[in-house]
């Protein structure tokens, strides 16, 4: 069949590939007649096998240098991923769909998107995801995101935080191995994330904020997202003022992940107390103003603050979030002190008062019985060195 033939039968039906053979039309078989059953296998093989020479086909159509097979084609296969039996279809030929796929990112908008779109889809399966990280993709997205005149930053930025929900996907975009380079992926993700606009609707760079807690996942990234050097973290929490609860979320995430390395880098988070303190105690003050009393015993950012009246923090993943972060700090003696000396327990003594949740009340309590123990065992110590 020719091949715009082929291509115009496949846009119509493009749903045609994968699916299960139908019978509903066939004769009955004569139980007597064990031919028919040879017959119908037969049958069943012969669809198979045409059906595998069609997507072989179209996935060749993808290398094909007229630009119009090449988007019908594109334009197939993107529609083949959103359903679980198309998926399942284009992951046989991953070898081959993968690297073609890839291989349009680089061209026009209106072929690239769609591959883009594509993939995204692909990599929600993490054996496909796996063998995209093998292959290279994340260095390949990274160069077409920062290529000028980028048009699909949206799908190409959801790509990377689905393939760095795997560990070997955090390690390729931190480029472990290559001192020279390490962590300049990061960087630029780090610098897209705090310098584009959240104010639009469209935000393609908002869903950096998943992909830093990805990162953040790991002893690496939380690393080099610590290096008081690099700044990055600093960077990242003052987006926390951001009115986007997508960016909001992805902040409060990476914050919460990194003190997990308070135990040996409390003195890098503390460094930046002034933008951490108000990121990590702001959504679980409550909503009421505070009093004078209270907020001089406060660092000046923090105080200000919560002498007005302030937009609540709704969402309680943040709240829970901000107090686990604020549970690992004071887990340590001089995290415990820094925590008293910004006014801490009394704000979370008013945050308490007001919160509904029970998830995030728990995680208010697991603080309060931590810094009352740990009170009392200072205490003890201080007396027995007396």
């Amino acid at each position: 069949m020719p091949v715009t033939l082929l291509v115009h039968k496949l846009l119509i039906d493009s749903t045609a590939i994968g699916e299960e053979i139908s019978t509903e039309n066939w004769p009955p078989l004569n139980p007597h007649n064990p031919t028919g059953v040879f017959s119908l296998n037969r049958c069943r093989r012969k669809a198979k096998a045409k059906m595998a020479n069609e997507m072989e086909e179209l996935i060749n159509f993808l290398s094909s240098p007229s630009p119009q097979v090449k988007k019908a084609a594109v334009d197939i296969v993107r529609g083949l991923t959103g359903s679980e039996d198309g998926l399942q279809s284009l992951a046989t030929y991953s070898k081959t769909v993968l690297p073609s796929l890839s291989r349009l990112l680089a061209e026009n908008k209106e072929v690239s998107e769609p591959a883009a779109e594509a993939l995204v889809n692909l990599s929600q399966n993490s054996v496909l995801a796996a063998k995209m990280v093998e292959m290279g993709l994340i260095k390949i997205t990274m160069d077409v995101l920062y290529k000028q005149g980028c048009e699909i930053v949206g799908p190409l930025v959801m790509l990377l935080v689905n393939l760095t929900q795997l560990d070997a996907g955090v390690e390729s975009l931190l480029q472990v191995g290559d001192e020279k380079v390490q962590g300049l992926y990061v960087m630029k993700l780090v610098r897209s994330f705090c310098t584009s606009s959240s104010e639009k609707e469209d935000d393609p760079f908002g869903h950096v904020g998943s992909i830093l807690v990805n990162v953040s996942k790991t002893k690496a990234g939380r690393t080099l997202l610590l290096d008081p050097k690099r700044g990055l973290l600093k960077q990242i929490i003052r987006q926390f003022d951001s009115t986007s609860l997508l960016r909001k979320q992805g902040v409060s995430g990476t914050i919460r992940n990194c003190c997990f390395e308070a135990d040996n880098q409390l003195q890098n988070l503390l460094l930046i107390s002034e933008f951490l303190w108000p990121a990590l105690l702001l959504p679980v003050a409550g909503n009421k103003v505070y009093n004078e009393q209270d907020t001089s015993k406060m660092p000046l950012e923090l105080g200000s603050a919560l002498s007005i009246e302030r937009e609540p923090v709704t969402d309680p993943v943040i709240r829970t979030q901000a107090l686990e972060a604020i549970y690992l700090i004071v887990l340590q003696g001089a995290g415990r002190r820094a925590f008293w000396s910004v006014n801490g327990p009394r704000i979370l003594q008013l945050g308490y008062e007001e919160e509904e949740d029970p998830k995030v009340m728990r995680a208010y309590e697991q603080i309060g019985s931590l810094l009352v123990e740990g009170n009392d065992t200072e205490e003890g110590s201080t007396q027995t060195s007396s």
